[in-house]
């Protein structure tokens, strides 16, 4: 396909998003959302829409207080005494992986989250395995 129809978007320093036309000239790209009348919610209509909503209602204290704790790696970690190569070396975690969940650019999986479970319950153990 040539460049000659290809329109692209693009993010400016000031936040805005601009379309980029073929000839290099940019135009605003034109959202649907009214970001004045929604900043312009008060705190009490934003939960009355929140509360209506069928499909995605807010989660109340008794299902929040269910939900399981996240494992830190960062406590478990530091509970072992362990700097991050130690801990990524004994436990087989690649280190820019430990790194990410420390500064929160990633998240551990399901499966991550139960081994860190299991690291911080029983450290020995789980070095016991995987040294077998």
């Amino acid at each position: 396909m040539s460049d000659d129809y290809t329109i692209t978007t693009r993010r400016l320093p000031d936040g805005m998003i601009v379309k980029v036309m073929p000839d290099g000239s940019t135009q605003p790209l034109q959202g649907k959302t009214d970001w004045a009348a929604l900043e312009a919610l008060t705190e009490e209509e934003i939960t009355a829409a929140a509360l209506s909503d069928p499909d995605n209602p807010p989660w109340i204290e008794e299902e929040l207080a269910r939900l399981p704790d996240l494992p830190n790696p960062k406590e478990i970690r530091q509970k072992l005494q362990m700097t991050q190569e130690q801990f990524a070396e004994q436990f087989q975690v690649p280190l820019g992986t430990l790194r990410d969940w420390e500064q929160g650019v990633s998240v551990p999986d399901s499966a991550a989250r139960n081994y860190l479970r299991v690291i911080a319950k029983n450290p020995q153990a789980v070095l016991e395995a995987l040294a077998g």
